[in-house]
Protein backbone atom coordinates (compact mmCIF):
# COMPACT_ATOMS: atom_id res chain seq x y z
CA UNK A 1 0.00 0.00 0.00
CA UNK A 2 2.59 2.24 0.99
CA UNK A 3 3.86 2.30 -3.02
CA UNK A 4 0.25 3.33 -4.49
CA UNK A 5 0.45 7.06 -3.69
CA UNK A 6 -1.11 10.47 -4.77
CA UNK A 7 1.06 9.80 -8.16
CA UNK A 8 -1.81 6.82 -8.88
CA UNK A 9 -4.59 9.24 -9.06
CA UNK A 10 -3.59 12.78 -10.82
CA UNK A 11 -7.31 13.81 -11.34
CA UNK A 12 -10.61 13.68 -10.22
CA UNK A 13 -13.91 13.72 -12.18
CA UNK A 14 -16.71 16.02 -11.30
CA UNK A 15 -20.25 14.46 -11.85
CA UNK A 16 -21.49 18.37 -12.14
CA UNK A 17 -25.18 19.35 -11.65
CA UNK A 18 -26.43 17.64 -14.50
CA UNK A 19 -25.28 15.66 -17.22
CA UNK A 20 -28.38 17.16 -20.01
CA UNK A 21 -26.42 19.35 -22.34
CA UNK A 22 -29.53 21.98 -22.70
CA UNK A 23 -29.76 21.95 -18.70
CA UNK A 24 -26.09 22.56 -18.41
CA UNK A 25 -26.46 25.82 -20.71
CA UNK A 26 -29.32 26.93 -18.34
CA UNK A 27 -27.30 26.54 -15.26
CA UNK A 28 -24.57 28.09 -16.55
CA UNK A 29 -26.61 31.16 -17.26
CA UNK A 30 -28.76 30.87 -14.12
CA UNK A 31 -25.23 30.17 -12.09
CA UNK A 32 -23.49 32.85 -14.22
CA UNK A 33 -25.72 35.88 -13.08
CA UNK A 34 -26.06 34.56 -9.15
CA UNK A 35 -22.44 34.87 -9.21
CA UNK A 36 -22.38 38.40 -10.88
CA UNK A 37 -24.87 39.34 -8.17
CA UNK A 38 -23.06 38.23 -5.45
CA UNK A 39 -19.64 40.11 -6.75
CA UNK A 40 -21.99 43.26 -7.16
CA UNK A 41 -24.00 42.81 -3.87
CA UNK A 42 -21.12 42.11 -1.78
CA UNK A 43 -18.91 44.97 -3.38
CA UNK A 44 -21.74 47.44 -2.90
CA UNK A 45 -21.86 46.92 0.93
CA UNK A 46 -17.65 46.71 1.45
CA UNK A 47 -17.85 50.32 -0.54
CA UNK A 48 -20.87 51.86 1.24
CA UNK A 49 -19.92 51.03 4.95
CA UNK A 50 -15.93 51.94 4.22
CA UNK A 51 -17.26 55.72 2.77
CA UNK A 52 -20.36 56.02 4.91
CA UNK A 53 -19.33 57.16 8.29
CA UNK A 54 -22.74 56.64 10.02
CA UNK A 55 -21.74 52.83 9.36
CA UNK A 56 -18.54 52.74 10.95
CA UNK A 57 -19.60 51.26 13.80
CA UNK A 58 -18.88 47.39 15.15
CA UNK A 59 -22.34 46.16 14.12
CA UNK A 60 -21.65 47.39 10.11
CA UNK A 61 -17.45 47.07 10.83
CA UNK A 62 -18.39 42.96 11.22
CA UNK A 63 -20.82 43.21 8.26
CA UNK A 64 -17.91 44.46 6.11
CA UNK A 65 -16.10 41.44 6.76
CA UNK A 66 -18.99 39.26 6.26
CA UNK A 67 -19.42 40.04 2.30
CA UNK A 68 -15.78 40.11 2.12
CA UNK A 69 -15.91 36.47 3.09
CA UNK A 70 -18.96 35.82 0.83
CA UNK A 71 -17.16 36.92 -2.20
CA UNK A 72 -14.14 34.52 -1.40
CA UNK A 73 -16.45 31.77 -0.50
CA UNK A 74 -18.24 32.27 -3.76
CA UNK A 75 -15.47 32.59 -5.42
CA UNK A 76 -13.58 29.18 -4.38
CA UNK A 77 -16.26 27.00 -6.08
CA UNK A 78 -18.59 28.80 -8.54
CA UNK A 79 -16.15 29.74 -11.44
CA UNK A 80 -14.84 26.40 -11.39
CA UNK A 81 -18.61 25.25 -11.73
CA UNK A 82 -19.26 27.47 -14.45
CA UNK A 83 -16.06 26.09 -16.16
CA UNK A 84 -17.71 22.36 -15.94
CA UNK A 85 -20.91 23.49 -17.06
CA UNK A 86 -19.47 24.43 -20.78
CA UNK A 87 -16.72 21.32 -20.70
CA UNK A 88 -17.36 17.78 -21.31
CA UNK A 89 -14.90 16.79 -18.99
CA UNK A 90 -15.42 17.69 -15.67
CA UNK A 91 -11.35 17.79 -14.13
CA UNK A 92 -9.46 18.63 -11.27
CA UNK A 93 -6.22 17.39 -10.49
CA UNK A 94 -5.73 16.22 -6.61
CA UNK A 95 -3.56 18.93 -5.91
CA UNK A 96 -6.46 21.88 -6.85
CA UNK A 97 -9.03 19.50 -5.28
CA UNK A 98 -7.20 20.15 -2.02
CA UNK A 99 -6.37 23.63 -2.60
CA UNK A 100 -10.64 24.06 -3.02
CA UNK A 101 -11.51 22.43 0.12
CA UNK A 102 -8.51 24.29 1.98
CA UNK A 103 -10.42 27.84 1.05
CA UNK A 104 -13.64 26.37 1.75
CA UNK A 105 -12.88 24.96 4.84
CA UNK A 106 -10.84 28.48 5.61
CA UNK A 107 -13.44 31.09 4.01
CA UNK A 108 -16.53 28.64 5.36
CA UNK A 109 -15.39 28.44 9.07
CA UNK A 110 -14.37 31.99 9.25
CA UNK A 111 -18.10 33.18 8.19
CA UNK A 112 -19.60 30.17 11.17
CA UNK A 113 -17.10 32.38 13.56
CA UNK A 114 -17.98 35.71 12.16
CA UNK A 115 -21.62 35.42 12.76
CA UNK A 116 -21.45 34.14 15.89
CA UNK A 117 -19.81 37.51 16.63
CA UNK A 118 -21.94 39.39 15.08
CA UNK A 119 -24.71 37.58 17.50
CA UNK A 120 -22.46 38.69 20.95
CA UNK A 121 -22.92 42.42 18.96
CA UNK A 122 -26.19 42.01 19.21
CA UNK A 123 -26.32 41.04 22.95
CA UNK A 124 -23.94 43.39 24.19
CA UNK A 125 -25.60 46.49 21.82
CA UNK A 126 -29.43 45.13 23.56
CA UNK A 127 -28.67 43.38 26.51
CA UNK A 128 -25.49 45.87 28.10
CA UNK A 129 -26.29 49.35 26.15
CA UNK A 130 -24.46 51.12 29.11
CA UNK A 131 -21.47 48.73 28.60
CA UNK A 132 -21.75 48.38 24.70
CA UNK A 133 -18.79 50.72 23.85
CA UNK A 134 -16.62 49.17 26.23
CA UNK A 135 -17.75 45.62 25.29
CA UNK A 136 -17.37 46.02 21.54
CA UNK A 137 -14.22 48.20 21.72
CA UNK A 138 -12.05 48.87 18.20
CA UNK A 139 -9.16 46.98 19.51
CA UNK A 140 -12.34 44.03 20.60
CA UNK A 141 -13.29 44.15 17.52
CA UNK A 142 -10.32 43.59 15.04
CA UNK A 143 -9.30 40.87 18.00
CA UNK A 144 -12.70 38.80 17.12
CA UNK A 145 -12.14 39.11 13.97
CA UNK A 146 -8.75 38.20 13.74
CA UNK A 147 -9.47 35.01 16.14
CA UNK A 148 -12.40 34.26 13.92
CA UNK A 149 -9.84 33.58 10.86
CA UNK A 150 -6.82 31.92 13.25
CA UNK A 151 -9.78 29.58 14.64
CA UNK A 152 -11.08 28.40 10.99
CA UNK A 153 -7.02 28.25 9.65
CA UNK A 154 -6.26 26.43 12.19
CA UNK A 155 -8.84 23.54 11.99
CA UNK A 156 -8.27 23.93 7.54
CA UNK A 157 -4.31 23.39 8.28
CA UNK A 158 -4.81 20.58 10.29
CA UNK A 159 -7.78 18.64 8.08
CA UNK A 160 -6.24 19.22 4.65
CA UNK A 161 -2.97 18.59 6.10
CA UNK A 162 -3.81 14.65 6.58
CA UNK A 163 -5.85 14.65 3.56
CA UNK A 164 -2.32 15.23 1.39
CA UNK A 165 -1.33 11.91 3.21
CA UNK A 166 -4.28 9.99 1.44
CA UNK A 167 -3.85 7.39 -1.02
CA UNK A 168 -5.94 7.53 -4.09
CA UNK A 169 -5.77 4.79 -6.28
CA UNK A 170 -8.93 3.29 -8.29
CA UNK A 171 -12.06 5.69 -7.57
CA UNK A 172 -11.97 8.95 -9.09
CA UNK A 173 -15.24 10.17 -10.05
CA UNK A 174 -16.38 12.83 -7.21
CA UNK A 175 -20.21 13.09 -7.52
CA UNK A 176 -20.80 16.65 -6.97
CA UNK A 177 -19.80 20.14 -8.50
CA UNK A 178 -17.00 20.89 -5.95
CA UNK A 179 -14.39 19.59 -4.06
CA UNK A 180 -15.52 18.70 -0.37
CA UNK A 181 -13.88 17.01 2.90
CA UNK A 182 -16.30 14.49 3.27
CA UNK A 183 -16.59 13.73 -0.87
CA UNK A 184 -12.92 12.88 -1.24
CA UNK A 185 -12.53 10.79 2.06
CA UNK A 186 -14.77 8.13 -0.30
CA UNK A 187 -12.23 8.15 -3.36
CA UNK A 188 -9.29 7.30 -0.68
CA UNK A 189 -7.71 3.48 -0.99
CA UNK A 190 -6.32 4.19 2.67
CA UNK A 191 -7.34 4.05 6.01
CA UNK A 192 -9.25 7.43 6.98
CA UNK A 193 -10.80 6.97 10.18
CA UNK A 194 -8.01 9.39 11.63
CA UNK A 195 -9.16 12.11 8.64
CA UNK A 196 -13.11 11.26 9.93
CA UNK A 197 -12.24 11.30 13.57
CA UNK A 198 -9.89 14.79 13.25
CA UNK A 199 -12.99 16.58 10.87
CA UNK A 200 -15.08 15.44 13.80
CA UNK A 201 -13.15 16.64 16.65
CA UNK A 202 -12.37 20.21 15.16
CA UNK A 203 -15.42 20.97 12.42
CA UNK A 204 -18.23 19.93 14.09
CA UNK A 205 -17.64 21.44 17.63
CA UNK A 206 -16.41 24.57 15.43
CA UNK A 207 -20.04 24.46 13.94
CA UNK A 208 -21.67 23.67 17.28
CA UNK A 209 -20.02 26.00 19.71
CA UNK A 210 -20.65 28.55 17.45
CA UNK A 211 -24.32 27.93 17.12
CA UNK A 212 -24.77 27.57 21.18
CA UNK A 213 -22.83 30.77 21.32
CA UNK A 214 -25.49 32.31 19.12
CA UNK A 215 -28.21 30.45 20.75
CA UNK A 216 -27.97 31.50 23.98
CA UNK A 217 -27.07 35.34 22.85
CA UNK A 218 -30.62 35.54 21.23
CA UNK A 219 -31.88 33.60 24.51
CA UNK A 220 -30.84 36.98 26.49
CA UNK A 221 -31.97 39.24 23.66
CA UNK A 222 -35.31 37.65 24.02
CA UNK A 223 -35.70 38.14 27.70
CA UNK A 224 -34.71 42.01 27.08
CA UNK A 225 -36.58 42.64 23.96
CA UNK A 226 -39.85 41.43 25.94
CA UNK A 227 -38.83 43.06 29.65
CA UNK A 228 -38.97 46.12 27.16
CA UNK A 229 -42.55 47.95 27.61
CA UNK A 230 -41.92 50.00 24.98
CA UNK A 231 -43.51 49.39 21.55
CA UNK A 232 -41.31 51.27 19.86
CA UNK A 233 -38.06 49.77 21.55
CA UNK A 234 -38.90 46.38 21.02
CA UNK A 235 -39.50 46.81 17.14
CA UNK A 236 -36.06 48.75 17.10
CA UNK A 237 -34.02 45.80 18.73
CA UNK A 238 -36.00 43.51 16.77
CA UNK A 239 -35.33 44.96 13.52
CA UNK A 240 -31.67 45.06 14.30
CA UNK A 241 -31.48 41.34 14.86
CA UNK A 242 -34.16 39.93 12.15
CA UNK A 243 -31.07 40.46 9.06
CA UNK A 244 -28.65 38.55 10.87
CA UNK A 245 -31.02 35.66 11.80
CA UNK A 246 -32.18 35.05 8.81
CA UNK A 247 -28.61 34.93 7.55
CA UNK A 248 -27.79 32.76 10.05
CA UNK A 249 -30.84 30.25 9.13
CA UNK A 250 -29.78 30.01 5.64
CA UNK A 251 -26.02 29.03 6.16
CA UNK A 252 -26.42 27.30 9.20
CA UNK A 253 -29.13 24.75 8.07
CA UNK A 254 -27.82 23.78 4.66
CA UNK A 255 -23.92 23.72 6.16
CA UNK A 256 -24.98 21.20 8.89
CA UNK A 257 -27.69 19.37 6.71
CA UNK A 258 -24.90 18.85 4.25
CA UNK A 259 -22.10 17.69 6.62
CA UNK A 260 -24.35 15.27 8.47
CA UNK A 261 -25.63 13.52 5.70
CA UNK A 262 -24.24 10.12 4.20
CA UNK A 263 -22.02 11.63 0.92
CA UNK A 264 -23.97 10.14 -1.58
CA UNK A 265 -24.03 12.89 -4.18
CA UNK A 266 -27.87 12.40 -3.59
CA UNK A 267 -29.81 15.42 -5.54
CA UNK A 268 -30.82 16.95 -2.11
CA UNK A 269 -26.96 16.97 -0.80
CA UNK A 270 -26.14 19.00 -4.00
CA UNK A 271 -28.76 21.31 -3.03
CA UNK A 272 -27.56 21.69 -0.01
CA UNK A 273 -24.62 22.42 -1.45
CA UNK A 274 -25.59 25.42 -3.70
CA UNK A 275 -27.55 27.04 -0.74
CA UNK A 276 -24.76 28.19 1.56
CA UNK A 277 -22.11 27.56 -1.36
CA UNK A 278 -24.12 29.57 -3.87
CA UNK A 279 -27.42 31.06 -2.65
CA UNK A 280 -26.23 32.76 0.40
CA UNK A 281 -23.20 34.67 -0.79
CA UNK A 282 -26.16 36.16 -2.60
CA UNK A 283 -28.24 36.79 -0.52
CA UNK A 284 -26.53 37.83 2.25
CA UNK A 285 -26.41 41.47 0.83
CA UNK A 286 -29.98 41.41 0.39
CA UNK A 287 -31.05 40.57 3.67
CA UNK A 288 -29.41 43.20 5.21
CA UNK A 289 -29.76 46.09 2.79
CA UNK A 290 -33.61 45.10 2.61
CA UNK A 291 -34.15 45.05 6.27
CA UNK A 292 -31.85 47.39 7.19
CA UNK A 293 -33.05 51.36 7.48
CA UNK A 294 -29.80 52.15 7.69
CA UNK A 295 -27.91 50.21 5.33
CA UNK A 296 -30.49 51.33 2.81
CA UNK A 297 -30.26 55.11 3.52
CA UNK A 298 -26.18 54.62 3.13
CA UNK A 299 -26.58 53.26 -0.11
CA UNK A 300 -28.90 55.76 -1.48
CA UNK A 301 -26.18 58.42 -0.05
CA UNK A 302 -23.48 56.42 -1.55
CA UNK A 303 -25.26 56.38 -4.83
CA UNK A 304 -26.15 59.66 -4.64
CA UNK A 305 -22.69 60.92 -4.65
CA UNK A 306 -21.46 58.61 -7.26
CA UNK A 307 -24.20 60.24 -10.03
CA UNK A 308 -22.78 63.43 -8.80
CA UNK A 309 -19.77 63.19 -9.51
CA UNK A 310 -20.75 61.15 -12.71
CA UNK A 311 -22.23 64.14 -13.90
CA UNK A 312 -19.64 66.42 -13.17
Amino acid sequence: MASRNHSTITEFIFLGLSPDPKIQALLFVLFLGIYLLTMLGNLIMLLVIRTDSHLHTPMYFFLSHLSFIDLCFSTVTVPKMLEDLLCQKKAISVKGCLAQIFFLLATGGTEICLLSVMAYDRYAAICHPLLYDQMMSEQRCVQLVWGSWGLSFLDTVINVSLAMKMDFCDTYIIPHYSCELPSIFLLSCSNVSTNFLVMLCSIIPHGLITLFLIFFSYVCIIFTILSNTSTSGRKKAFSTCSSHLTAVIFFYVSTFLRYFMPTSGSPLELIFSVQYGVMTPMLNPLIYSLKNKEVKAAVRRTLGKCLHRFQW
